[in-house]
C-alpha cells in the first residue's frame, strides 16, 4: 500500500509478480488527516483491493504499507489505529511501516542505496541505504514546509492572484484560471471596488476549506507556465529551485547513486517535470527516474521478505500497470 495526503492505493500481487488486484480510497497521512479518518481510508483502500482481487484476506502472506506521516505512528492511539484497519480487513499477516519515501524508492530502482524525493501533496527527500531511510530532509509539513510541493504551488498561486488583484494588474492566465476555479469568476474588471471584493471572496473561499486542499490547484500554475504566464514560470522556476536544495540536503558530498522522484508534481510533466528532472541529474550527478506507483514498491518490499534475493525477478512485471 502506498498513502499520501491525497489519495491511498493498494495492490495484491501474486509470488509470481502478477498484480490480480488494486484498490483505491482517500488521503491517509495522519499527519495532514484525523488519524481515525486516515485510518478508515486505509481500511477502505485494502477491502476495495481484496475485493478486485478476488482473494481472501488470510491468503495474504506479506503486506507493507508505505506511509506519509509514517512518524505519526509513535503515538501508540495512532499505531493502534492504523492496526485495527489492518487486521480488521481480515489480513493475518503482520503490519509493516515503513515511510512512503521507502516505498517510492523501491518503486523506482532495485539499488539499494540512494536519494528519493517525495514531490505530491507534500515535499521532502530521504536518503536510502539498504532500503531504509536513514535521514531526511524537509517533510516538515504544510505549515511549517512542504516548499516545492503541490500544496505549495496552490497556496504560491493564491498569493499571486491576490496580489495581482491588490494591484490593478491585468489578470493572467494564472490569475484568471485560480479565479475561476475557487470562485467560479472569468475576469474582473478594473473597477478597484469591485477588485477588493473579490480579494475578500478568495480569501474566505480558500480559509472555508482544509489548508490541503489547496494542493488541488497546482494543475493550474503548470498549464499557466505553459502557456508562458510569468507569474506561473515564476512559480515553477522557485518550485524546482526548492525541490533540487531538499533532494541535495538528503545526499552526501560527490554521491553518485540513484536519485527517484515521486508524486504529482513530479509526474506533471511539461514545463514543470521536464525542468525538475533536468535539474536534479545537473544537481545531484545520479541517474534521476520517476517512479509512478509507490503501491507496487511497496510490495515488491513485501516479496523481498517472502523471497529474498529471487524477488528481484519480479520487479518488471510487478512494476507494469
Amino acid at each position: 500500500m502506498d498513502a499520501g495526503g491525497t489519495t491511498t492505493r493498494a495492490l495484491v500481487a501474486d509470488l509470481g509478480g502478477a498484480r490480480v488486484g488494486t484498490g483505491r480510497a482517500g488521503g491517509a497521512n495522519p499527519n495532514s488527516h484525523p488519524p481515525e479518518v486516515a485510518a478508515e481510508q486505509v481500511a477502505a483502500a485494502i477491502a476495495a483491493a481484496l475485493a478486485s482481487a478476488a482473494v481472501p484476506a488470510d491468503r495474504v502472506r506479506a503486506g507493507v504499507l508505505g506511509l506519509a506521516g509514517a512518524s505519526k505512528l509513535a503515538d501508540d492511539r495512532v499505531a493502534a489505529l492504523f492496526d485495527a484497519a489492518w487486521h480488521g480487513a481480515g489480513l493475518k499477516c503482520g503490519l509493516r511501516v515503513v515511510t512512503d519515501a521507502e516505498a517510492a524508492f523501491a518503486a523506482g530502482t532495485a539499488s539499494s542505496d540512494g536519494t528519493v524525493l517525495v514531490a505530491g501533496t507534500g515535499s521532502a527527500a530521504a536518503r536510502i541505504v539498504n532500503r531504509r531511510q536513514v535521514a531526511i530532509a524537509g517533510g516538515f509539513g504544510w505549515l511549517l514546509g512542504d516548499e516545492g510541493s503541490a500544496f505549495w504551488l496552490g497556496r504560491q498561486a493564491v498569493r499571486a492572484t491576490l496580489r495581482t488583484l491588490a494591484t490593478g494588474a491585468a489578470l493572467g492566465a494564472l490569475a484568471r484560471s485560480v479565479l475561476s476555479n475557487a470562485l467560479g469568476i472569468q475576469d474582473v474588471s478594473g473597477d478597484p471596488m469591485l477588485r477588493r471584493s473579490v480579494v475578500s471572496r478568495l480569501i474566505t473561499a480558500v480559509n472555508a476549506e482544509p489548508p490541503i486542499h489547496l494542493a488541488r490547484l497546482a494543475p493550474l500554475v503548470a498549464a499557466a507556465a505553459e502557456a508562458h504566464d510569468p507569474a506561473a514560470t515564476e512559480i515553477v522556476e522557485e518550485a524546482v529551485d526548492w525541490l533540487v536544495r531538499t533532494a541535495r540536503d538528503a545526499r552526501s558530498a560527490g554521491e553518485r547513486t540513484p536519485v527517484v522522484v515521486i508524486g504529482s508534481v513530479a509526474a506533471a510533466g511539461g514545463v514543470l517535470g521536464e525542468r525538475l528532472l533536468a535539474a536534479l541529474g545537473e544537481a545531484c550527478g545520479g541517474p534521476v527516474s520517476v517512479a509512478n506507483d509507490g503501491a507496487a514498491g511497496a510490495a515488491w518490499l513485501a516479496s523481498l521478505e517472502l523471497l529474498g534475493s529471487a524477488a528481484l525477478s519480479l520487479r518488471p512485471q510487478l512494476l507494469t500497470p
